[in-house]
């Protein structure tokens, strides 16, 4: 099986961000490998991050393609207790 397609998201997951970023999450859904997406280098997310994330999971479930989270980093993770979400 071939390993799952990176997709790397660095500084910021914000409003400001979040367009480019879903544009290019989008089309890396197009891989039928799966999308590993590596949250390590996020330094700052809102909630317009936290919705591109869920978006992203829904996408990868309707199309059948796994989607994982990979590295979150203190921001991610402090965003995701806060919320109380789990991806």
């Amino acid at each position: 099986m071939t390993a799952p397609r990176r997709f790397v998201v660095d500084e910021e997951l914000t409003i400001v961000t979040a367009a480019d970023h879903r544009q290019r999450l989008l089309a890396a859904l197009g891989d039928p490998n799966g999308l590993s997406i590596d949250l390590s280098g996020v330094a700052d997310i809102d909630t317009a991050g936290l919705q591109l994330l869920v978006m992203a999971r829904a996408e990868g479930e309707r199309l059948g393609i796994p989607v994982e989270f990979a590295e979150p980093s203190a921001a991610v993770t402090e965003a995701l207790s806060l919320t109380r979400l789990e991806l």
